[in-house]
């Protein structure tokens, strides 16, 4: 029997204006499906005219200026919904969602849902069954005790995976995607009797542990910092209706 990180898996990821989930914008946006590891994919992108400004910073990270997104992206509204209806349809499909950080990506993308279309994303989740991997909780899980940083692009050197083009919405998918596979090859020990529905929900548990840990270390430093400990959606907020 094939493991669940062999078989059928889809990506998500986004680029965006900043790392303000309530206020910012999202510019690119990707769904990478792959029906088993090793097989072609099969590749969505989105190009999003945000109608606000664009940072320099951000355009400094993923290399969207403003000019560009005005002359060649679409607006929010419908590129909102198409996004959410696929992220919907691989969710009936019975396929896992690999979101690296999903708590930032899938809370923004809520936000604007929220924004342009009046909806969220559990309205257009409501008839499909959320089941997110996150590699960035996973690995904190499995490998806690290890030092260093556990970006996407340390990930990635760390298990060996290739990242052709960082920050392209795109190529961040495929590239957690490929993680989220490596971690489970690395400890199918631990893994491979689990189920993706019983990883997201042990997920949601390991990421509020995280989240407490880190707020401690950030008091002890002396910045204290609150750590949403929510996964892999925030609440909503006054600010984001």
């Amino acid at each position: 029997m094939t493991c669940w990180y062999e078989g059928p898996l889809a990506a998500f990821d986004t680029e965006t204006t900043g790392v303000d989930v309530e206020t910012d914008r999202i510019v690119s946006a990707a769904v990478v499906v792959q029906q088993g590891a090793g097989t072609r994919p099969r590749i969505t992108r989105w190009l999003v005219n945000p109608g606000v400004p664009v940072p320099e910073s951000a355009t400094a990270v993923h290399g969207l200026t403003e000019e560009h997104l005005q002359h060649n992206g679409r607006w929010p509204a419908p590129v909102m919904e198409e996004i959410a209806r696929e992220l919907a349809e691989q969710g009936a499909a019975g396929r896992p969602i690999v979101v690296m950080n999903a708590p930032f990506d899938l809370t923004l993308l809520d936000r604007e849902l929220r924004r342009h279309r009046a909806s969220s994303l559990g309205h257009y989740m409501a008839g499909s069954s959320l089941c997110v991997l996150d590699p960035r909780v996973l690995d904190k899980q499995l490998d806690r005790y290890r030092k260093g940083r556990r970006t996407l692009t340390d990930l990635c050197a760390h298990y060996a995976v290739e990242l052709d083009g960082a920050h392209d919405a795109a190529a961040d998918a495929q590239a957690a995607l490929d993680v989220v596979r490596a971690v489970g090859r690395r400890f199918a020990s631990r893994l491979e009797r689990l189920s993706p529905a019983e990883l997201h929900a042990l997920q949601a548990v390991w990421h509020a542990a995280q989240a407490r840990g880190l707020q401690a270390w950030f008091a002890r430093s002396g910045t204290p910092e609150t750590v949403d400990p929510a996964w892999p959606l925030r609440p909503e907020m006054p600010a984001a209706a």
